[in-house]
């Protein structure tokens, strides 16, 4: 019997416009080590963009609709903060390379030393996802190159919308 059973709920935080299948991956391997994700947009108002925080929810929601164990949210204060309202203990992040691990050093133990109790666990992005930011996809995207194998095909779809990529191609 398990009275004492605690649900490891993992907060997986990103600006995420748009989300890639980097993202994804990290998150579907997310799922076998805790009991529930939510993959928690952070905004910051004074940012410009890509896609608004409607839309990046609805495409993401799109991406996990078959996911229970998946929760999108949105948040524009301490990540710290966000952790004690929704009763998460841990941190997921995902490091592509030696570079990422600097920054998310410093802010895993600026967490911490905001909140004892809180985890912060890395994933390292899968070999295929290395070279992927959703930075560089909207660049490709906007000079109307291929981005089809590195997003969901949902979030392919919004970035032809956006660049307007083939409605005016032969």
């Amino acid at each position: 019997m398990q009275e004492n059973f605690v649900k490891r709920i993992a907060v997986y935080p990103g600006s995420f416009d748009p989300i890639t299948n980097g993202h994804v991956d990290i998150i579907k391997r997310g799922l076998r080590m805790f009991d529930e994700i939510i993959i928690l947009i952070a905004y910051n108002p004074s940012k410009v963009y890509l896609f608004s925080i409607e839309e990046r929810m609805e495409m993401i929601r799109d991406i996990f609709k078959d996911y229970k164990e998946i929760r999108v949210d949105c948040y524009s204060g301490l990540l710290v903060d966000y952790l004690k309202i929704s009763g998460a203990n841990i941190i997921l992040r995902g490091m592509r390379a030696l570079s990422d691990f600097e920054y998310e050093f410093q802010m895993a133990l600026m967490n911490r030393r905001q909140t004892k109790q809180i985890e912060t666990v890395f994933l390292m992005s899968g070999f295929k996802w290395f070279y992927t930011s959703s930075k560089l996809i909207k660049e490709v995207a906007s000079l109307g190159g291929t981005v089809k194998a590195l997003v969901p095909d949902n979030v392919n779809q919004k970035l032809m919308d956006k660049f307007n990529i083939g409605n005016n191609r032969g």
